[in-house]
This record gives structure tokens, sequence and C-alpha cells, in this order.
């Protein structure tokens, strides 16, 4: 039966919250109202300003994009023709092996050279400019398919145009049975006139003293790169009708959505308003760097009308170009409008649905509040039976807290039974000894070491029925696994300047979650026990990899940089109490114990290897475990 005062209390809880919600129900759309009455009149003045800003910065990063993907094959132009040419004596050098091993014990090494020289002869490349020649450590010309007036001819002191003798550096490659790029400056084929830069590789033919090589104008190679550039820029488009421009800086298309264009100077076409001044202007912003320009466009693609466009324009100096787009301002005008009207239509619906929503909400609220009220009102009557469940859980909540003081007195506890056992084995062990040994003595220690065995026994079934583990399955994305199990060993590697790279699919699965993360932690925490044993100057590396095989299973790959596990302990690692840690610093479980769980609760496979790998151009070793799991575990 209530009390007075507790009825009191249950008026309180059934009436003041209706009443409250209907006051602050009004006063918040009431300021809703007002707060989106006042956006809406300052977004209405910022439209028109945003849309100007807006687009800039589409037509800046688009011109960037461009301009960085151009920018990154001109500074890798003498490192990709490097490679190629390189690429190719690599090739001839295989022929020549070939056939030198071929004809070795049946012709002499003049015939077999001559052999080798008939079928390098005729192979061209880079559109025909690309030949291999052959010299030996004397300076003399071997081979030259183009030119076989100078082959036997001795030129150790032959240089460019430059004074450098590039002979010499053949000869030293030979002496050094080596290979090597060199650099000089030579008159390009057909002319006598025209110098340019060419590299070359040479590589050192061991079987007949000699090296091969080849070369490659830079220009020429050069070339090939910007045409590379332009046939990426025509096929770049963005937006409606955006399209990327390139000039050079004489005022010449060199790429342009309009392919007639291309080829042709501005003040030709005469699609500007004072062409001569609007090229100058772009010059002068490419050369500075880049910028936005405005400027009056005669005829607009798709009306050929004048219309004011803004273009952004950003220079590559090295090869003169300008590169840069645009935008009509009229498109603008008519998507501001547009906006505008879209605005204003919004808002009434807005303002319209604020009320609606705020009504019907209000009339929920007030509903479920008093319900709420009703049910506190049954359910405070129950109070102290809740207060009884709750000391119940409180209790069982105190026994799981227990856990840690619970092993520590289990240590107590086996303290004595052990040394009952070893004072009564040792005692008949002496009295036998001796030839003392009675019955009497050797029954009354028999019971106690059986006592004390006993006693043991007990104590394992009583840790063991006291923390029964209850698993239990369920579906759960490895993403979040990995992300819970790192927040917990974070601390640790951190603090030791661990660093983790992670490559992780968002892959579902149906299993023991709990039971994943400790087996993750074993193997983490290994991995850290032995990379903390790097000098600390010296980079400490985990990777995780998960992906999903054609199989259909999900793959985990943890790998470390910690040097790896030696060969005579690698199939020992998952024995129990196997560890080649100190006796203070590991047991010999964990890695023990992740296998039992992979294998026995996961219901997968986990395997383990040294592995070599390259990360950020260094190489590395260590170790690698991979764990295999279904995609759900069909286990019951």
């Amino acid at each position: 039966m209530t009390t007075k005062k507790e009825e009191q209390i249950l008026k309180i809880i059934k009436f003041a919250p209706m009443i409250f919600i209907f006051i602050v129900s009004i006063l918040i759309t009431f300021f809703i109202y007002l707060e989106n009455k006042k956006t809406f009149l300052e977004d209405k003045k910022e439209i028109e300003k945003q849309f100007i800003v807006d687009n800039k910065r589409v037509i800046q990063e688009e011109v960037s994009r461009v301009y960085d993907y151009i920018s990154y094959l001109q500074t890798n132009t003498e490192l990709q023709l490097k490679e190629k040419i390189k690429s190719r004596v690599y090739e001839a050098h295989a022929i020549a092996t070939s056939i030198f091993n071929k004809y070795k014990d049946i012709r002499t090494k003049e015939e077999i050279l001559e052999n080798i020289k008939t079928a390098l002869s005729d192979i061209r490349f880079n559109d025909g400019r690309g030949y291999f020649f052959m010299d030996d450590r004397n300076g003399v010309k071997i081979f030259h398919p183009v030119d076989t007036s100078i082959e036997g001819k001795n030129f150790t002191n032959f240089t460019d145009v430059k004074g450098y003798k590039l002979f010499e550096t053949i000869i030293q490659t030979i002496k050094d049975k080596t290979e090597r790029y060199d650099q000089y400056y030579w008159y390009k084929p057909n002319t006598n006139k025209e110098v340019a830069k060419k590299i070359s590789f040479y590589k050192y033919f061991e079987p007949l003293d000699m090296a091969i090589g080849t070369g490659e104008y830079f220009d020429e190679f050069e070339k090939e790169i910007k045409a590379k550039a332009l046939e990426y820029v025509n096929l770049v488009r963005f937006g409606k009708s955006g399209y990327i421009f390139i000039l050079d800086y004489e005022g010449t298309y060199l790429s342009h959505i309009k392919k007639d264009y291309v080829g042709k100077k501005v003040v030709e076409i005469n699609n500007v308003k004072s062409s001569s001044d609007v090229i100058d202007n772009l010059l002068s912003i490419a050369k500075n760097g880049e910028g936005y320009y405005s400027y009056v466009q005669n005829k607009k693609p798709n009306t050929n009308l004048p219309t004011k466009k803004i273009s952004y324009v950003k220079g590559l100096n090295n090869w003169g170009w300008i590169i840069g787009t645009g935008f009509y301002e009229d498109d603008i005008g008519l998507k501001i409008e547009n906006k505008k009207e879209l605005v204003d239509l919004k808002f009434n619906e807005y303002i319209e649905n604020i009320v609606i929503v705020s009504s019907i909400l209000t009339i929920i609220l007030m509903l479920i509040s008093f319900y709420i009220s009703k049910l506190l009102e049954n359910k405070f009557t129950e109070y102290k039976k809740d207060i009884h469940k709750k000391q119940t859980i409180l209790y069982q909540q105190s026994k799981m807290a227990a856990m840690g003081e619970m092993i520590g007195n289990i240590a107590h506890q086996w303290r004595q039974p052990l040394s009952t056992i070893t004072t009564a084995s040792s005692g008949m062990v002496l009295q036998k000894e001796l030839g003392i040994l009675s019955d009497e003595f050797f029954i009354e220690a028999s019971n106690k070491i059986n006592a004390s065995a006993q006693h043991l026994s007990k104590t394992i079934d009583d840790f063991r029925n006291f923390f029964s583990p209850n698993k239990v399955k369920s579906n759960f994305l490895l993403k979040n696994t990995f992300s819970t199990t790192l927040d917990l060993v974070s601390a640790q590697f951190n603090s030791r300047d661990i660093k983790i790279i992670k490559h992780i699919e968002n892959i579902e699965l149906y299993n023991y979650e709990n039971e994943l993360i400790q087996a993750l932690i074993n193997i983490l925490n290994n991995a850290r026990d032995e990379l903390v044993k790097k000098p600390d100057n010296q980079e400490r590396l985990i990777f995780i990899d998960v992906f999903k095989n054609k199989q259909d299973k999900a793959v985990i790959i943890i790998k470390d940089n910690a040097g790896g596990i030696p060969k005579e302990f690698i199939d020992r690692i998952f024995e129990p109490y196997f560890t080649t840690k100190h006796q203070s610093q590991g047991t010999g479980i964990g890695l023990y114990m992740t296998e039992e769980i992979v294998l026995k609760h996961l219901k997968g496979q986990i395997q383990v290897k040294n592995k070599d790998f390259i990360y950020g151009n260094s190489s590395y070793k260590g170790a690698q475990f991979k764990i295999i799991l279904d995609l759900e575990n069909k286990d019951n």
C-alpha cells in the first residue's frame, strides 16, 4: 500500500511531463521558425557568391589534377627512358648469351660474334631510331648496324661536342665487368647541325669480353611523353561540359575540345575578344605560376554567342605549356535563379512541415509521457523486488571481480599439498635407501600423497566450475573486430614506437568474436615482444592484411619486420610451454592457445612462416601468421 507522499510523487510523474512537453514544443517550434527564416534570407544573399566560389574551386582542382599528372610524367621522363633502354640492352644481352651457349662448343668466338651481329643488326625500336652497338676493351667499335664504316676503328680518344670521352666510359665498364648508364651530346641522325642530349646504357658481355649498348635522344623520347600527356588531356571531362585546354607559350592550341583548333594559334581562330591581349595575360599568369582570368569568348560552344568566361590557368614552364579550363557566367546565372526558386519552395514546404511535425510530435510525446507515467506507477510497487534482484546481480558481479584473487588463492592452496607430497615421497625414498622403510610408514605416506593429489584435483574442479565459460556465436565485421583488438593493444605498441600498417576488407563472419580477438592479441603481443629487441633507430613494423580469397574464405595475415623465427624453432612455436624468451618474459602458452582457439573453437586454419618482403623501398624479414576462416562457423 502506497503512502500519501508516494501518491503525490506519482501525480507529478503523471502530469508534469505532459505540461512540460507542451510548453517546450511550442517554444521550439517558434524558435526553429525564426532561425530558419533568418538563415533563409542569408542563404539567398550568399547563393550567387557561393556558386562563383564553388565553380572556381572546381576548375582549379581539375587543372591542378591534370598539372600534377603531367608533372609526374615530366619528372619521370629520364627514369622511364633509362628503364626502356636498359630493358632493350638486357634483351640483346639475352640473345647474345643464347647464341653463345648454343655454339660455344662447335664454333670459334669470331664465328659466334658474327652470328650475334647478324641477329642484332636488323633490330630497331623507338620508331626506328634505336639500334644496338658493341665495343671491345680497347675502344674498337665491333658492331654498328647504322654506320658499318666505323666498325673496326678505335674511338678511345673520341669526344662528343662538349669534349666528353664517352668511349673511355665504355672501356671502364668492360674492365669492371659491370653495367652503367652514360650521358653525352651527339649529332642527331641525318643531320650534322642539331646536337642533343643522348642517354645510353652499356652492359658487359663476358663470353666475348665486350660491351653491348644502345641509346636514345632525350628530346625524342620526351616527345612521346608529351604525346601521352596530350592524349590523356583529350579524355578529361568534368561537369556537364567541362574540358581542359592546353596552349604553348606561342599561343598555339595543343589540346582543345574542338579538334580543328589543335595546331592553330588563338589569334588565327579569333574566338576571344582582343586575342593578343588575352594570350599575353594568360602567358604572364602561367609563367608566374597560376591564377584566374576573365575575358569574353566570341562564340560559346552550343550557342555561338559572345559570353563572359572565367578561366584558371597554370604554367608548365619546362615544356612551355599553359594548362587551363573555365566556366561561363551565364551558366552560373541560370543555376543561381533555379537555386533561388528551389530555396523559396523548400522554405515554404519546410515551415509547413515544421508545424505539422511539431503538432504530431507533441501529441505523440504527450501520449508516450502518459503511458510512461502509468508504467512507472505500476513498476513503483515492484521496487523492493527489483532491489532484491539487483542484489543478486551484484553478488554475481562480485564473484567475477574475485577472479584475480581466486587465482592467488589457488596458488596458496597448492603450496601445502605440494609440500606434503614432496615430503612424503622424499621420506619414502630416504627410508628405502636406509633399508628401514616399514609398511606402516609406506601406507601412511601413500595416503598423504593420495589425499594431497585429491585436494589439488578438487581445487582445479572448483576453479573450472566457478568460471565456466559461456561462449556465444554472433555476426560481426572483421574491420570492427580489428578496431577493438588494436584499441586494446595500442598503448603498449605506441609507447614502443611500433607502427601498424592495415589493409582490411570489411568482411562479415559468423563465429566467436571474443575468441578471435584473444587469438589476434596473442599474435600481436608475440610480434611486439620480438620488435622491442630491435635497436631504437630501426623501424618497428607490423602489417595486417584481411581479404577474401577465391574459395570465399576470410584470410587474415599478420607479419612483422623483427627478423623472423629461427629455423630450428619455427616448427615448435605452437607447442605448449615452448618459448624462445627468458622464463621471466614468457610461458609458452600464448601461441599454443592461439592455435587451440583457431582450430578447435573457430574451426579455421593457422599457418606460420618467415617472409621476406619490401616496404617503402626497404627490404625486411619477419614472421608471418596466416589465419583462414569460413565466413560462417556451422559447428554446433
